[in-house]
């Protein structure tokens, strides 16, 4: 997970779709904030393709090396982990299971040339860390995830909590804080609050009557086209999609409609507003904490950039 994006909150709430018809640069401003970056939580969360991100990364696989050695993996004695920083541990046979489907930016689709290309398949995943397979036994050892009848011992050694990984994470984080719950799911981890926070903001955004409106406005949009959606995120989740590697010719028209009526209505700019409003309001409400947090990650990463100095 950083930066901070300056937001005019206050110009945006109030950019209406007609003065961007009128001359501004609806396209640029819609991709601009259709980014994580572009949310004032982003600040509390790390980003793995900065020099600090990498650097906890190859630490966290210098680590997990060792214990992988311990766990009587002989082979990862030569194990080259500079190529592993950017990717992250799949079971083997499972790569191709979660489909390719997917959007890292908060608002779906924004660039009808590039959605009626690709569809909702692969939109903003560029420099995405990627899957690495790993044998079964490999993969429940680095990652403590195991499968109905995996074994918690391997060549009579039992597997760390959350594998060689999860052990290498904590060496360099320390104990992580208290789990988070989002909607009865336990949310784990060194960065839950500002997840957590994240989460509830965009819950309460998504309830004002302004994104309401938003909504309503873009499924005008594309009724007029001929789709019929009650938001972006309806459409861009269709079953249709999934059943398919490659995006149909009907998946293509449809994310470019999606598109199109983002920039027409002025989705983005209107309903980012609302959202960085509440993330910003969550800041204050946790400032001291988030703060804390911010500083423990510093400490992890002067951390991590002494292992990986010290092993080269």
């Amino acid at each position: 997970m950083r930066k901070v994006l300056p937001l005019a909150l206050a110009g945006l709430f109030a950019v209406s779709a007609c003065q961007f018809a009128d001359g501004n640069d609806t396209s640029g401003e819609a991709h601009r904030l259709n980014a994580m970056t572009a949310l004032p939580l982003h600040a509390y969360l790390p980003d793995p393709a900065s020099a600090d991100g990498k650097a906890v990364s190859r630490a966290q696989w210098i680590l997990a090396k060792k214990c992988m050695v311990r766990l009587g993996f002989s082979g990862f004695a030569a194990l080259d982990t500079r190529g592993l920083e950017s990717t992250y541990p799949v079971r083997q046979g499972t790569l191709g299971l979660g489909g390719t489907l997917g959007d890292d930016s908060p608002y779906g689709v924004d660039d009808p040339d590039v959605a009626s290309e690709h569809g909702y398949h692969n939109q903003g995943q560029a420099g995405s860390a990627q899957g690495q397979e790993w044998p079964a036994d490999q993969y429940a050892a680095l990652t403590g995830g195991f499968e109905s009848g995996d074994s918690h011992v391997v060549h009579g050694h039992r597997i760390p909590e959350e594998g060689c990984l999860g052990q290498a994470n904590r060496t360099i984080y320390g104990p992580p804080p208290k789990a988070a719950k989002i909607d009865g799911v336990k949310l784990t981890g060194y960065y839950s609050l500002a997840q957590l926070l994240w989460f509830q903001s965009q819950k309460e955004a998504r309830k004002d009557p302004a994104w309401k409106k938003a909504d309503r406005a873009w499924s005008d949009c594309m009724k007029k086209k001929g789709f019929r959606y009650t938001d972006p995120d309806k459409a861009s989740v269709d079953i249709a999609w999934y059943r398919t590697e490659r995006p149909s010719d009907k998946e293509k028209k449809t994310a470019a409609a999606d598109a199109t009526c983002k920039l027409d209505t002025g989705y983005i700019p209107s309903v980012h507003s609302l959202e960085a409003r509440r993330q910003n309001a969550a800041i204050g409400r946790n400032k001291a904490q988030l703060d804390d947090l911010r500083t423990a990650e510093r400490r992890a990463v002067h951390h991590a950039q002494r292992i990986v100095a010290d092993a080269s």
